[in-house]
């Protein structure tokens, strides 16, 4: 009989110190939608500084995985990579509760820059209308400019002349980003 008693005492103190813990850690109104290992996330104020950069390591969601009510009050951009897609999110923290501000979503896509022999195709996704700067340069000298706009798909192929071996750039303005990508022939 006293060891039921104890089981029974010892089950109600883990329970009521477990329900006490969980009224005290984080109350989230809306869950971010599942990461996975190998992401990027990036975190940044009002201000656009930076304040966290790094490679997620667990697959999940992301509230669960980040602990963002140790932040201070205010608003915070969240970005997270993956592949040719960069979904940016806008979290709110409010005396330690953590709330996702669903009318700041939004979704860019990075251009793609492919080579194929002595051909350049880049291609960018633009729906929501975008523009998209090209600047190619061989050996750090600018050799091509110019400006796509106009088309959800926004893509380009330029050949390069083969006897020009060396190193190449491409620097992408999209969305108020650069995208650098660098190759040789």
């Amino acid at each position: 009989m006293k060891k039921v008693f104890k089981i029974i005492l010892v089950l109600a103190v883990v329970l009521g110190s477990s329900t006490s813990y969980a009224n005290e850690v984080l109350k989230v109104e809306s869950a971010f939608k599942y990461v996975n290992k190998g992401n990027h996330i990036s975190v940044s104020d009002a201000f656009g500084e930076v304040i966290y950069s790094g490679e997620i390591n667990n697959s999940g969601n992301l509230i669960s995985l980040y602990d963002f009510s140790q932040l201070k009050n205010g608003k915070y951009d969240v970005e997270v990579t993956s592949g040719y897609k960069i979904e940016v999110s806008t979290i709110e923290v409010n005396d330690s509760i953590v709330s996702i501000l669903e009318t700041n979503k939004k979704t860019i896509h990075k251009p793609v820059v492919r080579q194929e022999n002595a051909s350049i195709l880049i291609t960018k996704l633009a729906l929501e209308g975008e523009t998209m700067e090209i600047e190619l340069y061989f050996e750090g000298e600018l050799i091509h400019t110019e400006s796509l706009a106009g088309d959800t798909v926004l893509s380009r192929v330029y050949k390069l002349d083969e006897s020009q071996k060396g190193s190449y750039s491409t620097i992408i303005k999209s969305n108020d980003r650069i995208f650098i990508t660098n190759f040789n022939l």
